[in-house]
């Protein structure tokens, strides 16, 4: 019987361990769903914002996968440096499928990138979603949006969209949400009352999708606010019949704000286009106190070159989303132009030839592109090259229960039993505070919910 190992509880995960089980070539197949954190879910439960319950309850399809009979979640299992090498875990089973994403973020590489006040979205997220990390690495003693007025968002994406609307919902529209409460209580503190979000070209090369754009147009007492001048200087906004349906229906959303007069609200998000930042400038106490950006302007060839023309935005908050970036799993082979794990229809390349056993799915397959169900054929993918190779895994001999085998290694993994704990002391916890479910935001914390299922 054929038993692999999932690394990563993601949608790339789930899909991957979904394809394995409900496939009839190689019948029985059993499915060990390993994760760093004691949460299943990944970005869907640490990066959608709070306030897309819709998107959130993919949770529910996933779960559906994690329950089934012939598949086993096991969280707090670290595989990499000081904890478990790949190559041990690769004993434990006849097959390891990676889906470990792509944690790092791009920088922007220019001056004043470290001041404090100065994030990536991603830590912004991080902070707002729980992730346990963020309390060990410090992050929420600076509370991000105190003392803040005008915030800077780099990027024209959707993680960008999703980051601004943050900054300017109103706390009455993030209490029902599993927020949590410290998180909470500093937004409802926050002084911000304007955001801008930034790109250095133009509107009809913006990433983000049409629906979260008009989303910034429904939030309460909030303006959107775009200079037609600044669209303008995109061709394709002057005509944009050869775009693209998405990125059209974008241009026309831009179009009805730029042509809408100011209503004075309490709250302003304005969309600026062609400005590249070049640095970060500081204030007297060694903030951050301003973005500085340089004009750019269509090449013709479908980039920007820079025009000499310079202005600074004011901001004691930057956070820059402009991508993201695999990292190296030590014991796994590394593209580090590519930042993905070299391989062949998701079977691993070690030397240019496949390392038998080892597999990847997901953004360390193919690098940060695509939406959340880009994953499921990404993954089925790489599930084809893993039955394919099956007759030769299976005759390796394994030992009776990998389970025994990480415990043997000093690991301590969290079995669904205990994640089911953790999500009952977070309703139990909202319901302490008058809210619904509200996540626990530590580590401590989320191994005391585990413990509560003798874990």
């Amino acid at each position: 019987m054929l038993h692999v190992a999932v690394v990563g509880s993601g949608p790339s995960g789930v899909y991957a361990a979904q394809s394995l089980v409900q496939q009839d070539q190689v019948p029985g197949v059993r499915v060990d769903v390993l994760d760093r954190l004691p949460c299943p879910y990944g970005l869907v439960r640490y990066g959608v914002a709070p306030d897309h319950e819709k998107i959130k309850s993919l949770q529910s399809s996933l779960r559906t996968v994690l329950e089934h009979e012939r598949v086993r979640f096991l969280g707090a299992v670290e595989i990499g440096p000081g904890a478990l090498p790949p190559a041990r875990l690769l004993g434990l089973y006849h097959a390891v499928v990676y889906c470990v994403g792509a944690a790092a973020d791009r920088r922007l590489g220019v001056p004043g990138e470290e001041l404090p006040g100065s994030h990536s979205a991603t830590e912004f997220v991080s902070w707002y979603s729980a992730h346990p990390d963020v309390l060990t690495d410090g992050f929420e003693q600076d509370g991000f949006v105190r003392g803040v007025e005008s915030a800077v968002v780099i990027g024209v994406g959707n993680v960008a969209v999703d980051v601004a609307r943050i900054l300017a919902r109103g706390v009455a529209e993030l209490l029902p949400t599993d927020m949590p409460d410290a998180a909470l209580g500093v937004l409802a503190g926050s002084r911000v009352r304007e955001v801008h979000m930034v790109g250095r070209r133009g509107p009809s090369q913006a990433r983000f999708t049409t629906k979260e754009l008009r989303e910034l147009g429904s939030l309460p007492d909030t303006e959107v606010l775009v200079d037609p001048a600044e669209l303008a200087l995109d061709p394709a906004y002057v005509d944009p019949s050869g775009l693209p349906a998405a990125s059209r229906r974008n241009v026309e959303v831009l179009r009805g704000w730029a042509e809408r007069p100011g209503r004075g609200l309490p709250r302003r998000i304005r969309l600026r286009f062609f400005l590249r930042p070049v640095a970060l400038t500081a204030g007297a106490t060694g903030r951050v106190a301003g973005v500085r950006f340089e004009r750019t302007l269509p090449d013709g060839r479908g980039g920007v070159a820079g025009s000499g023309r310079y202005e600074e935005i004011p901001a004691q908050l930057a956070l820059r989303s402009v991508g993201y970036r695999g990292v190296p799993l030590d014991g796994l082979p590394f593209d580090p132009e590519r930042g993905t794990v070299p391989h062949a229809a998701g079977r691993v390349l070690r030397d240019g030839a496949p390392s038998p056993g080892e597999y990847v799915a997901g953004w360390i397959k193919r690098g940060p592109t695509g939406v959340i169900g880009t994953n499921r054929p990404c993954a089925k993918e790489t599930v084809r090259s893993l039955l394919d190779d099956a007759p030769a895994l299976v005759r390796k001999e394994l030992p009776a229960d990998p389970l025994a085998g990480l415990r043997a290694a000093g690991l301590r993994p969290v079995e669904w039993p205990g994640w089911l704990a953790i999500e009952r002391a977070e309703a139990e916890l909202g319901r302490s505070l008058g809210r619904g479910v509200v996540k626990i935001p530590d580590w401590a914390g989320l191994r005391r919910a585990a413990q509560g299922a003798g874990q």
